[in-house]
C-alpha cells in the first residue's frame, strides 16, 4: 500500500499516533459499547451476564478490525459493522444487547472524548517538559547581556534569561488553558438519536451518568445527536494557539541564528550532520523551521472546526469526514512540535560574545533612553531630553559616532553630567532594570506550577 499522509512516515510520534489509529478508535468504541452494557445492567434493563459478555468481547483480540471491515463492505456502516461484529461474537443470547438504545453518534462522540482526554494528557505532559526546559535555560541566561529589539531594530539592553522567562510565563499560561479546557472537552453523551434519551427508557439520565462515570468523563447535558461541536472548536483553538506560540520562539531561534546576528543556534552535529546539500558550511535551523511551517497545519483546522459547528436541525453528517482529518492532525503535529522545540531550547547554543559584539556595535545609541532618563534626573524636562538625546542620535547616525562623544559637544548638554556619570548611564548592563528579578520570578511560579524544582 502506498503511503500518502506525511503523519504515517514523516511526522508525529508513536505514542500520538497510537492515540489516532484505527485499532485504538475501534478499541475506544467498544469500550463505550461496554460501558453501556454494564449501565443498563446495573439499572436492570438487560441481564447481569449479558454485561458481562458484551464486556468480554469488547476487545480487538476477541473482536477483529478484519471482520468490521467485512461487515462495513456490505452495510456501509462503520458503527453498525462494529454492532453486528462484537453480537456474532457474544455467547447465548447477549449480542442482542449490544447497542441497546444507543446511536451511532454515542459510541461515536464517547469514544472520542476518550481519545481527546488520552491524547491532551499526553500533549499536558510535553507542556510540563517543555516549560522545564525553559526555565532551566531562563536561569541560566538570565544575567546574559543582550540587546532586545523593537520593530527589527535595537531597542535597549535586555538579558536572554529575560527573553526565554516570556516563553516560560506564555506556556503556563497554556497549561491553565488546559485545564480549563478539559472539563469541557472530555463530553460523551448516550442520549440516543436526538439526545432525548428516550430509547434509553424511564431510566435514560442514570444509564448516561452512569456510563460517563465509567468512562471517567463528563455527560453532554443537552446533546441533539451528537456532543456540541463549540467543545471541539475551543479545544482546537487551544492547540492551535499553542502551536502559535511554539512557532513564535522557532521564529526568534532563526533571526537570532542568522549569519549577521549570531547570537543563538541550534544543536548541531558537527561530524555527522549536513546543513545544505551543497553548501558545506551551512547550520541551517531546520527543527525550528520544521516547527514554524507545523504550526501552519495545526492553524488550518481551525477554520474546518468552526464550520463543523454548525449543523442542520439535530445534526447532519457534514462534520464527519472533516473531523477524521482535524483532530488527529492536530494532535499529532502539536505534540511532534512540542518534542522539538523541547531538543532546541535543550540544547540551544547561546553566543554570549556575540550577543556583546552586537551591543557594543550600537556604539551607544541604544543607552539614548537612559541618557535621556538621567537627564530629568538633574532638572531638564523629559520633552527637552528626548529632544537632546534625539538630536544627538541622529548625529551619531550620521556622521558615525558613539552617541556619548556626540552628547558631549553639545551645548544644551554641557555641564549635565560628570564623565563618570554618563560613563554610568550608557552601561547596558546598569540597565536592564528588572530583568533577573523577573526571571526569577517567573521560574518560582514554574516550580509552584509543575510542583517540582528548577534550580539546581
Amino acid at each position: 500500500m502506498s503511503l500518502i499522509c506525511p503523519l504515517d512516515f514523516r511526522y508525529g510520534r508513536d505514542e500520538m499516533k497510537a492515540v489516532f489509529s484505527e485499532g485504538s478508535r475501534t478499541q475506544f468504541q467498544m469500550d463505550v459499547e461496554a460501558a453501556l452494557a454494564r449501565a443498563h445492567a446495573a439499572v436492570g434493563n438487560i441481564p447481569g451476564e449479558a454485561a458481562e459478555e458484551i464486556s468480554r468481547v469488547a476487545n480487538l483480540d476477541a473482536v477483529s478490525l478484519e471482520r468490521i471491515k467485512e461487515i462495513e463492505a456490505e452495510t456501509r456502516h462503520d458503527t453498525m459493522a462494529l454492532v453486528r461484529a462484537m453480537t456474532e461474537k457474544c455467547r447465548g443470547d447477549a449480542g442482542k444487547y449490544v447497542h441497546f438504545g444507543a446511536t451511532s453518534n454515542d459510541i461515536v462522540d464517547t469514544a472520542t472524548a476518550l481519545q481527546i482526554k488520552k491524547a491532551l494528557g499526553i500533549i499536558s505532559g510535553g507542556v510540563d517538559g517543555f516549560i522545564l526546559t525553559l526555565a532551566r535555560l531562563a536561569l541560566r541566561e538570565k544575567s546574559t547581556l543582550e540587546v532586545g529589539r523593537t520593530h527589527a531594530q535595537f531597542a535597549i539592553p535586555i538579558t536572554f534569561g529575560f527573553k526565554i522567562a516570556g516563553y516560560v510565563a506564555e506556556m503556563l499560561r497554556h497549561r491553565e488553558r488546559i485545564a480549563e479546557v478539559s472539563r469541557r472537552a472530555f463530553a460523551g453523551k448516550m442520549a440516543g438519536a436526538v439526545g432525548t434519551g428516550a430509547a434509553l427508557g424511564d431510566k435514560f439520565f442514570e444509564v448516561q451518568d452512569f456510563v460517563m462515570k465509567d468512562l471517567g468523563l463528563y455527560p453532554e447535558p443537552a446533546a441533539t445527536q451528537v456532543v456540541g461541536r463549540d467543545r471541539y472548536t475551543e479545544l482546537i483553538c487551544l492547540l492551535a494557539n499553542i502551536a502559535t506560540s511554539l512557532e513564535r520562539y522557532a521564529t526568534e531561534v532563526r533571526n537570532l541564528q542568522r549569519s549577521e546576528i549570531g547570537e543563538a543556534s541550534e544543536p548541531f552535529d558537527e561530524s555527522k550532520q549536513v546543513g545544505s546539500s551543497t553548501m558545506a558550511q551551512k547550520r541551517n535551523p531546520m527543527m525550528s523551521e520544521n516547527v514554524s511551517g507545523l504550526a501552519r497545519i495545526v492553524r488550518s483546522m481551525v477554520v474546518p472546526t468552526f464550520e463543523n459547528q454548525v449543523l442542520w436541525h439535530e445534526r447532519d453528517l457534514s462534520n464527519s469526514g472533516a473531523e477524521r482529518f482535524t483532530l488527529p492532525h492536530a494532535f499529532v503535529l502539536l505534540d511532534d512540535m512540542l518534542h522539538k522545540m523541547d531538543w532546541v531550547f535543550s540544547g540551544l547554543e547561546v553566543h554570549r560574545e556575540a550577543m556583546l559584539r552586537n551591543i557594543e556595535s550600537s556604539k551607544g545609541l541604544i543607552m539614548a533612553e537612559s541618557l535621556m532618563i538621567r537627564m530629568t534626573e538633574k532638572g531638564i524636562g523629559r520633552q527637552e531630553a528626548h529632544e537632546i538625546v534625539r538630536k544627538a542620535s541622529m548625529e551619531a547616525v550620521a556622521k558615525d559616532k558613539h552617541l556619548r562623544d556626540v552628547l558631549v559637544g553639545m551645548p544644551e548638554f554641557k555641564g549635565l553630567m560628570t564623565e563618570g556619570e554618563i560613563l554610568d548611564a550608557v552601561d547596558p548592563a546598569k540597565y536592564t532594570g528588572g530583568s533577573e528579578e523577573i526571571v526569577d520570578r517567573v521560574v518560582a511560579e514554574a516550580e509552584r506550577a509543575l510542583g517540582r524544582k528548577v534550580r539546581p
